[in-house]
């Protein structure tokens, strides 16, 4: 039984569409796209584990057994996704409580770096020569 084409092109949107969610500013929205990222692995997880059979318990049946393997970690999956879910609605409710929105504000010090980076400035903490440095044919460290 080859898999539905159908189901592949789910798991196609259900990635996109997750993907796209978790990039976006807003912790209701990233919550939403870990949802359906973990969705879209449990259905990927049930499109790779092959036909069904017989539970995988020996001696039941003399039919074929399903494999447990991918049925496993489509429960770990769900897990994971659980656990996620229940920590980002915790910080998007901690963030209205705070703020009253949940946008995610930028880093002040990402921000610095990026502008330092743009400005080919070296910070002050990074060491002149560092130690084991080869010096090029003019004396500078590389």
């Amino acid at each position: 039984m080859s898999p539905s084409l159908t189901l592949v092109l789910l798991v196609g949107v259900l990635v996109a569409c997750g993907v796209t969610l978790i990039l976006e500013r807003s912790l209701s929205r990233i919550l939403v796209g870990f949802v359906l990222l973990g969705n879209a692995v449990n259905i990927l997880l049930l499109l790779v584990s092959g036909p069904a059979g017989a539970p995988p318990i020996v001696g039941l049946s003399d039919d074929e057994m399903a494999d447990p393997l991918p049925q496993a970690m489509a429960l770990t999956a769900i897990v994971i996704t659980l656990g996620t879910t229940a920590f980002g609605l915790a910080l998007a409710y901690r963030a209205w409580q705070l703020r009253g929105t949940d946008d995610v504000q930028d880093d002040v010090e990402d921000d610095l770096i990026r502008r330092r980076a743009e400005r080919d400035e070296v910070s002050s903490t990074f060491e002149e020569a560092a130690p084991g440095a080869v010096p090029d044919e003019e004396g500078a460290d590389q």
